[in-house]
């Protein structure tokens, strides 16, 4: 590594976060607290729930627990530091920690990019091919499913945050927002980011494309399916089995599109802060409260785990 490489490595990174509006420091930082108790409380619950529970070692549940670990590995990576700054005078972080902080954050939204498409295609067996589900969806097939998820997103993390670590920083070391976000590190470069801009939209576009092809193509065979269902009933039930996922798919891919769609000018830097917030702090908390206030599976499993609990205290 150059002399002029050596230096960038030893630099600080200063956070502006919320500064900007100071009466709201306070605030956000219990309004954060609370958000986070409750994402670590229900994606762990949720975990818990699923492994104590028979009824719910099924390949959609396996998934599900992997969706609410991921969630919970996101926000815990990126929560803690936005609740630091909030209270601390000198909101710094260093290079490495902030790159160790883009990487893990990247390589966690890849993975659920793709859990998300692996979950469609689970609904997509469970609806139109129901009595060969179980043998279809194996256990050395979901497992095979998630370990790909999981190493393709720490690939292309990984690829991304290696061009960034071949850029320079010699000027400003402020970043103007709360995380370690591409587009923030980006701004602060003073070298040619050429390289650096081609990797990640190529690896941004690439899996966008291809997770949400998964899932749009699952769904239309699944509403085919459905629409040829002879009765009432049996269409409600399947649609039923898809509506959590349906709902958390669009938060997901909706707030990544508006991320996408928004400029990195000055004026628009509050706007993506608030839609960085939601995106780390709201989703993973909004994930297992979707799955598990529609799902009665999940609410009587539950419900039979706090009875167990209570009953055998009372003994």
């Amino acid at each position: 590594m150059t002399d002029e490489g050596n230096q960038s490595a030893g630099i600080t990174f200063v956070h502006l976060g919320f500064s900007e509006h100071p009466p709201l420091q306070a605030p956000l930082f219990l309004v954060f607290s609370a958000i986070y108790t409750v994402t670590v409380l229900g994606n762990l619950g949720m975990i818990v729930i699923i492994r104590v529970s028979p009824t719910l070692h099924t390949p959609m549940y396996f998934f599900l627990s992997n969706l609410s670990f991921l969630d919970f590995c996101y926000s815990s990576a990126l929560t803690p530091k936005l609740l630091e700054i909030l209270v601390v005078d000198t909101k710094t972080i260093s290079y490495m920690g902030c790159m160790m902080q883009f990487f893990f954050g990247c390589s966690l939204v890849i993975t659920e990019m793709f859990m998300l498409a692996v979950m469609a295609y689970d609904r997509l067996v469970a609806v139109c091919n129901p009595l060969l589900y179980t043998v279809a969806m194996s256990r050395k097939l979901c497992a095979l499913l998630v370990a790909a998820s999981y190493t393709w997103g720490g690939m292309c993390s990984l690829t991304i945050t290696y061009s960034l670590l071949g850029l320079f920083f010699c000027g400003s070391n402020t970043i103007n927002h709360f995380g370690c976000g591409y587009s923030a590190i980006l701004s602060l470069a003073c070298s040619d980011p050429y390289f650096s801009q081609m990797m990640c939209f190529i690896i941004s576009t690439f899996n966008e494309a291809c997770s949400l092809l998964i899932i749009l193509s699952s769904y239309v065979f699944i509403v085919v399916t459905i629409v040829k269902m002879p009765s009432t009933g049996e269409r409600q039930k399947a649609f039923s089995t898809c509506a959590s996922h349906l709902t958390a798919i669009t938060i997901f891919h909706g707030t990544i599109l508006l991320l996408y769609c928004l400029p990195t000018s000055i004026s628009s830097w509050l706007l993506i802060k608030v839609a960085t917030v939601f995106y780390t702090i709201v989703i993973p908390m909004l994930n297992p409260l979707i799955y598990s206030l529609r799902n009665n599976d999940v609410k009587e499993a539950a419900r039979r785990l706090i009875n167990t609990k209570l009953f055998s205290h009372a003994m």
